[in-house]
């Protein structure tokens, strides 16, 4: 007769497990996330609910695509931190690099190359199709130079699907991987999903990431945490809550 007065199990958010999200597009009107503050606002907003304590935005820099600079992106966060005073999250930006002869040229040329954590980790992503030619030498010109490249969603690269090794290769070589949360609910491809799947049995996760874009990313997001190998992650020494 006393069970009305139980407390119930409070419900876990995935701040209770991981309180920093490291890959997102909610700076507003600069890549293919959040076309503007108010979007921007309602996701970080969705992030605080799902229990982050810190978000760090990563704007696509892309060759002609996204032709974004470091002071157009700390221009965009300043306009968002200004305007979420009110939400208890700390923000902080970098990007996500695409691999190709205009990063490595920056490189070389000493150009700001965005980071974050003490480590100077850099974002990085490929063609999801192509291998890209340049991927081990801009790799090389990080590591030489003082950062730590992270590959982002390595589970959505088409062209590694056929040989495992491809991946073992990258992770021996000192990079780092990053895996998208939503691929583990098959958002992406049944085939991504079984690829983080086996990047997770094999412990070569480091990071885990919303890549969030919209808010519809961030509703997917809800339900992953009853999946298996959500819960496999958790046996994992990532590395989201040292940044």
């Amino acid at each position: 007769m006393f069970s009305f007065f139980k407390k119930s199990k409070p419900v876990e958010t995935l701040g209770d497990f991981i309180h920093t999200d490291m890959h997102s597009h909610l700076l507003p009107g600069i890549d293919d996330g959040a076309d503007d503050l108010t979007e921007s606002l309602k996701m970080l907003t969705r992030f605080v609910e799902l229990g982050y304590k810190k978000a760090i935005l990563t704007p696509h820099i892309m060759g002609d695509s996204y032709k974004n600079t470091p002071e157009g992106i700390r221009e965009k966060l300043n306009l968002v931190k200004e305007n979420s005073k009110h939400l208890n999250i700390e923000i902080e930006a970098a990007a996500e690099y695409y691999v190709d002869d205009i990063l490595y040229n920056n490189i070389q040329k000493g150009i700001e190359i965005l980071t974050f954590g003490a480590k100077k980790y850099v974002l990085i992503e490929t063609s999801y199709i192509n291998e890209a030619s340049y991927l081990n030498h801009v790799t090389f010109e990080l590591i030489s130079k003082g950062f730590t490249p992270i590959i982002a969603h390595p589970e959505r690269y088409t062209y590694m699907y056929g040989n495992f090794n491809k991946y073992m290769e990258l992770f021996d070589r000192g990079l780092l991987f990053q895996l998208n949360i939503n691929s583990l609910a098959g958002y992406y491809s049944p085939m991504a999903q079984k690829i983080s799947e086996k990047l997770i049995d094999n412990k070569m996760i480091h990071f885990l990431g919303t890549d969030c874009h919209s808010m519809k990313h961030t509703e997917i997001i809800t339900k992953v945490k009853s999946l298996k190998y959500y819960n496999k992650l958790r046996d994992l020494p990532l590395l989201n809550n040292t940044l």
